[in-house]
């Protein structure tokens, strides 16, 4: 079955001439960012080095200068210009991922249930890593799926109405688990609900390498010149950054930064790595991705919430599987600051958080039998 997949492209265009092929310049420019050299990076996208020179001489008449400064030995490195665009390039795809990734899903579940008359699995998650590497895992599969990204409150709302099979939404762990959970507690206390174990993961602070603002506490970003970039309002990366400042006492009006933000951990470590910000909060994974220090503060628990009658989905009971499977275990354990050692364990609301929710709804969400999922 094949996949249809949406992104990004860019268009350069000029009154009366012919558009300039910007896409194949700026992975050439990422290629010499990576490797140092222009004529590996022409190897690396397939191009032979005089069409890659032409390229650029052909981009440096463009923008009036060079993107790429040329030494000899077919050496380079970006100017700033160069680095302007790649940087921006890889902000737009951190960015738009999410919201084209489920666009991409959204299409592939309308088509396969014309071209096959098979319901997909609905899932609506929280953006993260594991919940990637999921994905791919359940597509290799051959199982049909509709994933749709969404901010954690609004995913088990959907649940709650039935418009979804599974949610994915994470809670932190500790002293701060309380508050982090009270914004699910209606949702969640609706019908009887299971919780699939995804993996545990780490966030905190991402700083460019080095830490040259020697940040080590919120308090280094109250009232100075650190620019900070936050995550989008109703995000669960955005309760955490509230509880813990509320934690440590700094006014969030005193963090320069902090009404801009962005809707994904890759899209915030990439605003960094570019300059744009000093410091932001986020996933290892993401900090690792783009080359940033990572000063950790808090861990989470991320879960899968399905209804307690789940197991009568015969197309769940593949995912159930595949959740146990060592692949998708040794995908989520790969990622920088998650643990996968639980992936896929079923447990009860009550299991989960005890002092939040009372035992007498144990009784009436039984964990099931993990043969029958």
């Amino acid at each position: 079955m094949f996949r249809l997949h949406v992104r990004p492209h860019w268009s350069l265009q000029r009154p009366g001439q012919t558009d300039f092929d910007l896409p194949v310049v700026l992975r050439l420019c990422a290629a010499v960012h990576e490797g140092g050299s222009l004529a590996q990076a022409a190897r690396q996208i397939g191009l032979s080095y005089r069409h890659a020179w032409g390229l650029l001489r052909e981009a440096e008449q463009v923008f009036a200068r060079p993107l790429v400064e040329l030494e000899r030995g077919r050496g380079g490195r970006l100017t700033r210009l160069g680095e302007i665009l790649l940087w921006a390039d890889r902000r737009i795809a951190a960015r738009l991922s999410p919201a084209l990734d489920s666009l991409s899903s959204e299409l592939n579940a309308e088509i396969e249930r014309v071209l096959t008359s098979v319901a997909p699995v609905r899932i609506q998650a929280s953006h993260g890593f594991a919940v990637q590497a999921l994905q791919e895992t359940l597509v290799e599969s051959g199982l049909h799926i509709d994933l749709r990204y969404t901010n954690s409150v609004d995913a088990l709302q959907a649940l709650a109405r039935q418009e979804c099979d599974l949610a994915g939404f994470h809670v932190p762990e500790g002293h701060l688990q309380a508050a982090g959970l009270s914004p699910y507690r209606v949702a969640l206390q609706g019908a009887p609900l299971q919780l699939i174990n995804l993996a545990t993961r780490v966030q905190g602070l991402m700083l460019p390498q080095g830490n040259p603002r020697g940040i080590r506490h919120w308090d280094d970003l109250a009232e100075s010149p650190v620019r900070f970039i936050n995550r989008q309002p109703g995000s669960g990366t955005r309760l955490l950054i509230d509880l813990l400042l509320r934690e440590e006492r700094v006014l969030p009006e005193r963090i320069s930064g902090y009404e801009m933000w962005e809707y994904t951990h890759a899209a915030v470590a990439a605003y960094i790595a570019s300059g744009m910000a000093d410091v932001g909060f986020g996933i290892e994974a993401a900090a690792r991705r783009f080359q940033l220090d990572f000063l950790p503060m808090a861990s989470e628990r991320y879960f899968l919430a399905c209804r307690a009658d789940a197991g009568t989905h015969p197309d769940l009971t593949a995912v159930f599987t595949l959740l146990r499977a060592g692949e998708l275990r040794r995908r989520i354990g790969a990622l920088p600051g998650y643990n996968s050692d639980a992936c896929g364990s079923v447990i009860t609301l009550a299991d989960a958080f005890p002092d939040s929710f009372p035992p007498a709804n144990a009784d009436r969400e039984r964990a099931p039998d993990p043969a029958v999922l």
